[in-house]
């Protein structure tokens, strides 16, 4: 389950001088830089209009900066045009959002599924792999199952399932506690815990402190487009020891 990662010297996000400027109002970024090491869970904080989900799109590939440079393991996510970013994206990231975004018609497994059939993977061993994740995610028992009879928490496990897939580089989630009620949210930031314990690099943005204080081994917090704090977070492994940086 552990993602591969590139050379330990180099940063899984390297985010240099990045400045996004819309066609009215304050700029979203202001020379922005920030770099990410694999195996680190970064908590993204800010109130409203920080820049967070700015921040987020360009590391997806989803926005381009007008100024800077945004790198995501080794790809220049800058310079790609709209079908190699569908293709990052397919390749590298996973992404989690707050609202699921389940296809209701179709089962647990088949959503699961869906990210390698984007990028052609062999069918048996889709199979396979939706198998060992749903059953590493505790939701197995739920494989035929449609999104609609799930829970809260065990619809965002199967979107967590269905974002590791393709053993992405890098899984953003964007506020995926921010739909669930509070036993549910504990469950997927247990989840979070335990993928970052077992290598998978996650950025957290979220405006919820306990989340980042829960799950995150080191948070920024955007304010106007600037990061105002980088901090260490205060997650420890299982073991007791601090996470390291």
């Amino acid at each position: 389950m552990t993602p591969s990662a590139p050379s330990i010297t180099t940063p899984l996000i390297d985010i240099r001088e990045v400045r996004k400027e819309y066609d009215d109002g304050p700029p979203a970024l202001v020379d922005l830089s920030l770099t990410v090491a694999a195996g680190e869970a970064l908590a993204v904080l800010g109130p409203s209009g920080s820049g967070k989900s700015t921040l987020l799109n360009l590391i997806a590939g989803l926005d381009r900066p007008t100024g800077g440079t945004v790198t995501v393991d080794g790809v220049r996510v800058d310079r790609l045009g709209e079908t190699a970013s569908a293709r990052y994206r397919r390749e590298r990231i996973g992404m989690v959002f707050q609202f699921f975004n389940l296809l209701d018609d179709l089962t647990v497994t088949d959503n699961v599924l869906l990210p390698a059939q984007l990028v052609g993977a062999g069918r048996l061993q889709a199979r396979a792999r939706a198998a060992e994740l749903l059953e590493h995610l505790g939701i197995a028992r739920h494989a035929q199952a449609y999104p609609g009879r799930l829970s809260g928490g065990e619809r965002q496990r199967v979107a967590v399932a269905r974002a590791l897939m393709n053993r992405p580089a890098l899984l953003l989630a964007d506020e995926p506690t921010g739909a669930l009620d509070t036993a549910s949210g504990a469950e997927v930031r247990e989840l979070i815990n335990e993928l970052n314990d077992e290598g998978q690099t996650i950025l957290l943005v979220t405006h919820d402190l306990a989340l980042a204080g829960a799950c995150a081994t080191r948070t920024v917090e955007l304010v106007d487009g600037r990061i105002a704090r980088d901090t260490p977070g205060t997650r420890r492994t299982r073991g007791g020891s601090a996470v390291a940086r």
